[in-house]
């Protein structure tokens, strides 16, 4: 972890209140060896977590070995976790080690936990709770000193009470939980993760320093993520590579992001229970839609209606009728 504005926490970059708590939970529960659930949205950075409990740990000089659970189909999940012997199914013919034997002494993450079967629940909780479990297919017991850390972005709770996930298993998985902020709640780490993005694609696409400009900037800190720091991440790197001319300029920013900048401000807009004066809310909208653009533009009104997408004569009207002057 660096001192100054940017935490770096094993290249978690961020400076936002939620995530400071996060690696003050991960210094906490790294040395013990109790079960972790890290829950949060796909793209948060569960897997940058999980890896950095890992090397907080005194189990760091050993693997740290993840697997995806619901990334591989279920025949082959209990083989990926558990290993085989030869013969135990088609196509085996050697014995196999598995996720939780080749971690041994270490830690195993395993990522979107939540899609796994109740057969293959029961074979995990037999691991948390007795340490020990057995290939497929073969019958000798082997002993399994491993750390297991979980994540998934579903809500576990609501799967128990459907019946898709077991309750002692969530029990016994949910000891330390810590639940990851989706990016849209940490808006300062935003910036942060563009110029580290660009910076590490100007450098592994031989670009030169690709900057960007304070327009894109601001649609990007308006723009909601649902994507996470993922989507973040794919869309510098689409950008840093399509760049000519050195900046990012706001009209290089897909449509959509551009326009997840107009949902926004659309969706903070509420209608209060005691109801509201239509005309006074129109009024006081469109009052602060033309001084945002005023501000934009350096008050050149010209510029400013281009903004707004109105003519200058309509702009100048309403700026008298608003009675709109800039404050000195």
């Amino acid at each position: 972890m660096k001192s100054g504005h940017t935490h770096i926490f094993d290249s978690i970059i961020s400076e936002s209140e939620p995530m400071k708590e996060i690696f003050s939970i991960v210094k906490k529960v790294s040395n013990s060896d109790t079960t972790i659930m890290i829950n949060g949205e796909t793209g948060t950075g569960k897997g940058l977590i999980a890896k950095a409990i890992h090397q907080c740990s005194n189990r760091k000089n050993k693997p740290f070995i993840q697997l995806n659970c619901g990334a591989i189909s279920e025949g082959l999940l209990e083989s990926e976790l558990f290993g085989h012997v030869k013969g135990a199914f088609t196509g085996a013919i050697s014995n196999k080690p598995g996720k939780f034997e080749l971690a041994e002494g270490g830690s195993v993450f395993l990522d979107e936990i939540g899609d796994m079967s109740m057969d293959l629940q029961v074979k995990v909780l037999k691991v948390l709770e007795e340490n020990e479990f057995e290939p497929v297919g073969g019958n000798k017991t082997i002993k399994a000193d491993v750390r297991v850390i979980t994540a998934t972005h579903r809500d576990l709770e609501k799967e128990v009470q459907k019946g898709n996930f077991r309750e002692d298993l969530f029990y016994r998985l949910y000891v330390i939980p810590i639940v990851l902020s989706p990016l849209k709640e940490r808006g300062s780490d935003i910036p942060l993760l563009v110029y580290h993005f660009l910076r590490k694609f100007s450098e592994e696409k031989k670009k030169g320093i690709v900057t960007i400009s304070d327009e894109a900037m601001d649609i990007i800190m308006d723009y909601p993520w649902p994507g996470n720091v993922r989507e973040l991440k794919n869309l510098i790197e689409r950008l840093v590579v399509l760049n000519e001319n050195g900046e990012i300029l706001h009209q290089d920013l897909p449509e959509k992001i551009k326009s997840g900048k107009d949902r926004k401000t659309l969706l903070e807009i509420d209608v209060p229970g005691e109801g509201i004066n239509f005309n006074t809310a129109v009024t006081e909208y469109e009052k602060a839609l033309i001084i945002k653009a005023l501000e934009k533009t350096n008050w050149i009104k010209n510029k400013a209606a281009e903004l707004l997408q109105i003519k200058r004569t309509t702009l100048v009207e309403k700026i008298k009728r608003h009675k709109i002057k800039k404050e000195m």
